[in-house]
């Protein structure tokens, strides 16, 4: 029977769900569905006419046919990974670095960075990934990433980068902005929001306004996309320290009034803890690590909305 290229992918999700000894476990390192799985192997299973698991109330296990598979699926599967790493590897430049991040991180404090460690570091090519979706550090993933969350991810050596804080902002000429003088006065103008971990109920709380009934009028998965909204005059955005800092230097939004809630997570440069990071990696690292984490607003002076 000839291997055929429509059989591999009912391969793949087999050769992960037999290493694992779970379907879900497979899904998440095939970012695929439990379903999706079960499909592909089910489907492998009616091919060849044999049971490669056995079902039951807490999971499943291999047959001894599945077992067989399983074995030369994984050896199969390991040499040609190996292969394509190695040819992989011939072909990158040893003075690339691949770094994944945000894209409002990326767009509002990295790139503007970038510049500099141009200047200093003229012989590193740097490759950046915003996809919104955690990217798998593993040997042919990226070599550094930064992310925004608690400072503990498994299989991830974690530095400190930044820590945050929240507060509103709004466009200059937002209707009603004279009108605020005060953090619950904010409840009057229409709101937007980003997928944050922390959004205006929990800064309305922290600035001793209870009970409020918050009316989010536009709702981003992208904090850049909220920004944007909220310049043009779609409405108040509770923004983070961070990433607002070059609308507010620009004058495209102005911080309103209320106290900054400090953010329950913070910035970290990652990298896989399996490998040491290469010369040039290191050197990015380094160089992340030396930033000052601002432009930072004033936050002692808050412009008050003009009437």
């Amino acid at each position: 029977m000839a291997l055929r290229s429509d059989w591999l992918p009912a391969l793949a999700a087999f050769e992960s769900a037999a290493r694992h000894q779970n379907f879900a476990h497979a899904a998440e390192e095939l970012h695929l569905t439990a379903s999706a799985v079960s499909h592909h192997v089910r489907k492998l299973e009616a091919r060849l006419g044999v049971a490669l698991f056995q079902r039951h109330a807490r999971g499943v296990s291999l047959t001894a046919e599945g077992r067989h598979l399983a074995d030369v699926a994984g050896n199969a599967i390991h040499d040609i990974d190996g292969a394509m790493q190695d040819l992989r590897s011939r072909r990158d430049d040893a003075h690339t670095v691949r770094i994944t991040t945000l894209h409002s991180f990326a767009y509002t404090w990295l790139i503007p960075k970038l510049p500099a460690f141009a200047a200093a570091h003229p012989d590193i090519r740097m490759r950046v990934d915003t996809e919104i979706s955690l990217t798998r550090f593993d040997d042919v993933g990226p070599d550094l990433g930064i992310r925004h969350g608690p400072g503990r991810w498994p299989g991830l050596n974690a530095l400190p980068l930044m820590d945050e804080s929240l507060f509103p902002v709004a466009a200059p000429t937002l209707p009603g902005l004279g009108d605020v003088r005060a953090a619950a006065d904010i409840l009057r103008l229409p709101l937007v929001a980003d997928l944050s971990h922390q959004g205006w109920h929990d800064w309305f709380r922290a600035n001793s306004v209870h009970g409020a009934r918050i009316d989010e009028r536009f709702v981003f998965s992208d904090s850049t996309d909220m920004l944007r909204a909220a310049a043009i005059g779609l409405g108040a955005a509770l923004a983070r320290e961070r990433i607002v800092a070059p609308w507010l230097s620009s004058g495209q939004l102005l911080r309103l009034p209320g106290e900054a809630m400090t953010g329950r997570y913070a910035y970290y440069i990652v990298y896989p803890a399996h490998r040491r990071p290469r010369p040039a990696v290191r050197r990015v690292i380094d160089w992340l690590a030396s930033q000052p984490a601002g432009p930072t607003p004033d936050t002692a002076s808050v412009r008050k909305p003009r009437r």
